[in-house]
């Protein structure tokens, strides 16, 4: 399944895949190699620990690669007047103003208002045009957002 991704996410990804290959990886194997010049390897934790931060990495490199293999740059913005993956929606929610960066789930970041466009709010914002007003269900309360400005 293809990944909808900003250019800028897909080189950060790129990065650190590139870090986790060429530098992380060697660090960890040094750690092992430490470790098992300890001695008995049934005891020893630092080794273990190594083998365990081995495997995480490895599986990051895995997920990395997978994203980036089938990673579709989104293209510039359209003009359409409707929020698209890409955009800058400026909304207000209870009477506070907000901007949200509509990204791929793997370039998400709530604190730098960059959101999924699979999260309920960015499925929500999706195909909606400026003065559109979205309700999103949570599990408190209902959330209302009206669209200000898509740039």
């Amino acid at each position: 399944m293809s990944e909808y991704i900003t250019a800028e996410g897909l080189e950060k990804l790129k990065k650190e895949l590139d870090y986790l290959k060429n530098v992380k990886q060697k660090e960890i194997a040094a750690q092992l190699h430490t470790a098992a010049s300890f001695g008995d390897l049934s005891e020893n934790a630092a080794y273990h620990q190594g083998k365990e931060a081995l495997a995480f990495m490895r599986g990051r490199v895995d997920e990395l690669e997978k994203i980036i293999k089938s990673a579709k740059i989104i293209a510039g913005k359209s003009n359409s007047g409707k929020v698209e993956i890409g955009s800058i929606v400026v909304v207000d929610s209870c009477g506070e103003k907000e901007t949200l960066t509509l990204v791929a789930p793997s370039e998400s970041d709530f604190l730098q208002g960059k959101i999924s466009y699979q999260s309920p709010i960015g499925q929500a914002l999706l195909g909606q045009s400026k003065g559109a007003e979205i309700e999103i269900e949570c599990p408190e309360k209902k959330i209302k957002y009206k669209i200000l400005e898509i740039k």
